[in-house]
């Protein structure tokens, strides 16, 4: 028995393998900010550009799950260095795009090939560090994925106003190449277990379309005022049905094309339920606080980046030290620790109102960087920490692909909750303001005609900033609890969680 693989240099495959996960991460927002832009240079509507975004987000989750039979199919260092070089090549294309097909086909094919790239950089890093060290490892990993997100809209905004929307594209192509070469370099001489699996295309259909079509339906579906619309009734039909059968012919084959098997590992099953939904809570405040500081306190694009990034100013800092010395606390009560610091932030934001500062707001931002540093290193370890190494890429993928989901079903239902809220407390503060009111009468008598129907038109738009401001609040207390629940199924988990022996002894054979 050899011992585990060590690559010619360490760190240079870590900020190789890092540096492609962060591309791909960044990309998953980045064009956001800049698709008015797209769709006035390319002739169409905003809403229309939308499906920039979506084609992306439809081809990753589809092509998540198939991470583990593709890692088995073509080895994990093969899977990367391929998945991140048509990355490159379909970003390139992306940007030399003269038309919005062109542009969606392009953007599709980088969604598909992205989605594979994070859970094999996990069982990369996993794979190249020695057990004592894999928590680092995953800490650095976890930082990235927060970071990306955070710098996306910035970078997007700066890149689109003062150069072209282009080269949110092009940018891609030196990093990409890059990460390419040094994990070709570093990791060729790594041995894998190469095998032929049989393909399964029925599970492969129902996922396409069971995936693509729900994801549409989130995208769509607060637009088009959800079951109100007959395409959205038919999509999640479809869907349903699909999803139905992928579930249990995957169950059932022999050899599944994404291996839910796995669930049969109870800290995988505990550390994803908790994943899933910190993820989904976490990703709804990523989304809610950037349309609020423009909606409500009418900060521009820029500022409203700027007063959400200190989120990642903690992680940036403690990645090292939360790596180092994890190991030797209980893992469970460091992410409960980072879900109490989230649950306590979020009951911060449901006390803001339209008067809060700038600096107020950074600082909230600031401490829940504290959560955020604490909660995803052990979360990811907790869950991948009884699957053998052979299921670590397939298991990462199927997280991954739950996260992702959760992350969608996250935009979709607080976007809807807001609106929704926002309406009915609006119906219930003018209640009592109207012209026929005693109080109000006088007052209103004493306008002329032009300014008292300006006054009214004031009032009303006070009234829906009020509306706004009171769902907000309804949605973070919500969240905060979410948070604060979350930490019983925590304990549903059982050490250990680092250098679990079965999987250390199986990963020095290899």
């Amino acid at each position: 028995m050899s011992s585990h693989f060590r690559p010619p240099n360490l760190a240079l495959t870590t900020i190789g393998l890092s540096l492609a996960t962060f591309m791909r991460v960044l990309d998953t927002t980045i064009a956001n900010v800049s698709l008015p832009t797209i769709a006035g240079n390319l002739g169409v509507s905003v809403s229309q550009s939308t499906w920039v975004v979506t084609s992306f987000a439809v081809c990753m989750a589809i092509s998540l799950p198939l991470t583990g039979f593709l890692t088995r199919r073509f080895g994990e260092v093969k899977l990367f260095v391929w998945c991140t070089l048509l990355f490159v090549l379909s970003s390139f294309l992306c940007g030399l795009a003269q038309n919005m097909g062109m542009l969606l086909l392009f953007r599709a094919v980088q969604g598909a090939v992205a989605g594979p790239m994070y859970p094999v950089t996990q069982s990369l890093l996993i794979a190249v560090y020695p057990p004592a060290k894999r928590g680092m490892a995953l800490a650095l990993l976890a930082m990235v994925t927060v970071v990306a997100p955070i710098a996306g809209p910035i970078l997007g905004g700066w890149i689109t106003d003062d150069y072209s929307w282009r080269w949110i594209f092009f940018i891609n192509v030196p990093v990409g190449v890059f990460a390419a070469m040094v994990a070709f370099n570093q990791l060729r001489e790594k041995l894998e277990r190469i095998e032929r699996p049989r393909m399964d295309y029925m599970g492969l259909v129902a996922l396409v379309v069971g995936v693509g079509a729900l994801q549409v339906v989130l995208d769509k579906g607060n637009d088009d005022d959800w079951f109100h619309s007959h395409l959205i009734v038919v999509l999640s039909v479809v869907s349903a049905i699909a999803l139905a059968v992928f579930l249990i012919w995957e169950l059932t084959d022999e050899d599944p094309i994404v291996d839910l098997r796995l669930f049969r590992h109870r800290n995988f099953t505990a550390g994803t339920l908790v994943m899933v939904f910190s993820y989904s809570a976490f990703f709804a405040i990523g989304l809610l606080m950037p349309l609020w500081l423009q909606r409500n306190l009418h900060f521009t694009a820029i500022w409203a980046g700027f007063a959400t990034a200190p989120i990642g100013v903690l992680p940036v800092l403690l990645t090292f030290f939360v790596g180092k010395y994890a190991h030797r606390f209980d893992l469970r009560m460091l992410a409960a620790a980072a879900f109490v610091v989230m649950g306590v932030t979020c009951f911060m934001r449901a006390d803001f109102d339209m008067q809060i500062d700038f600096m107020h707001v950074a600082m909230v931002q600031f401490w829940q960087g504290l959560g955020v540093a604490l909660f995803f290193m052990p979360t990811l370890t907790i869950l991948l920490s009884d699957l053998q190494p052979h299921e670590i890429a397939a298991g990462s993928g199927l997280s991954t692909f739950l996260r992702t989901l959760g992350g969608s079903f996250a935009a979709s239902i607080t976007t809807f909750a807001w609106d929704r809220r926002a309406v009915l407390h609006h119906a219930r503060l003018a209640e009592q303001i109207n012209p026929y009111n005693p109080l109000l009468q006088p007052r209103l008598e004493s306008l002329a005609p032009a300014q008292r129907l300006r006054s009214l038109a004031l009032l009303d738009r006070s009234i829906g900033q009020q509306g706004f401001q009171i769902a907000f609040n309804e949605i973070f207390h919500v969240l905060g609890w979410i948070f604060i629940g979350l930490i019983a199924v925590l304990w549903l988990a059982r050490p250990p969680f680092m250098a679990h022996k079965r999987a250390v002894a199986a990963a020095e054979a290899d």
